[in-house]
Parts: structure tokens; sequence; C-alpha cells
């Protein structure tokens, strides 16, 4: 793959598959790094990926590489329990119904099976259609909607208790 080559594939990649890692890790800073990453391992390994034909595989090694962060951040988290601080400006009212919505919001989603979260969050986040989502990961319509369908049924449910 040449430089222009893999250029091309980085520029129309990269922020599709950063947005990917974002969903199935809620950190913009790890699925921007892990999205690096990726398009690192392309170029090492010198894969002759063409825009547009292998973006599947763009999304395994992207897939493959949040598990073993995933696998290595549980690893480190079972040791010593860690404090952490961070600051905000908020009040503390504001903090906590903030703190309350985000919780109620993140515990349903976090109960939705993966794969639904991901059309979930696509679908609504970057207002895809579900043909585009269906392209993005090689599903069919159908599959994406079945998964959509699946995850509004569940998010209702959780939100109503």
């Amino acid at each position: 793959m040449t430089k222009e080559q893999f250029k091309i594939l980085f520029d129309l990649y990269f922020e599709t598959i950063r947005r990917y890692l974002y969903y199935r890790s809620g950190d913009e800073a790890l699925s921007t790094d892990l999205a690096q990453d990726t398009f690192m391992r392309i170029w090492e390994k010198e894969l002759q990926l063409l825009p547009g034909k292998d973006t599947g595989l763009l999304y395994k090694i992207a897939g493959d590489l949040f598990v073993s962060h995933t696998r290595r951040e549980k690893l480190r988290m079972e040791g010593p329990d860690r404090i952490r601080f961070e600051q905000t400006g908020r009040t503390p009212e504001e903090e906590l119904q903030f703190q309350e919505l985000q919780e109620k919001y993140e515990k349903a989603l976090m109960k939705l099976p993966e794969n639904q979260r991901i059309v979930f969050l696509m679908s609504r986040m970057e207002e895809l259609t579900y043909p585009e989502i269906a392209a993005r990961l090689s599903l069919s319509v159908k599959a994406v909607e079945k998964r959509m369908t699946g995850a509004l049924s569940r998010l209702r449910k959780e939100i109503k208790t």
C-alpha cells in the first residue's frame, strides 16, 4: 500500500472507526487512541485494503483492539482499589442531577447487548440510516432493524423502572 493509498483510507475511515470505538467504550480519548492503533496495524502489516471494499477488516481490527484493551484494564483494576478525584464546574445540585441522569442512561445502555447498543448509538448519535449502518457493520438492513427494535424495547423498559 502506498502512502497515498493509506492516506485516502485513513481520511475516509478514521472518524468512522473512532466513533465505532467510542460507542463501545464511551471514552473519547481511548477511542481515538484505538482508532490510531487500528490504522497503524494496517500500515505496519502492509495490508492491501481498498476504500469501500474491506471496511469489515477495519472494524474487526478495531474491535479486537478494544477487546484486548478491555481485558488488560480488567486485570489492572483487579489490583488494589484506586481512588479518582475529578473537578467539575457544576453546582452540587447540578452535579447530582447530572449523575442521576447519566447513571440511569448508562445503566440502560450497558444492559443492552453490544450489537444492539452499537446500532442504537450509530442511529441516534450519527443519525445514520439503517442501510448506512448495515453497510458500515457488514450486516443486512433487516438485521439492523431487528437490533434497533430490540434496543428500543429494552430501553423503554429500563427507563420506566
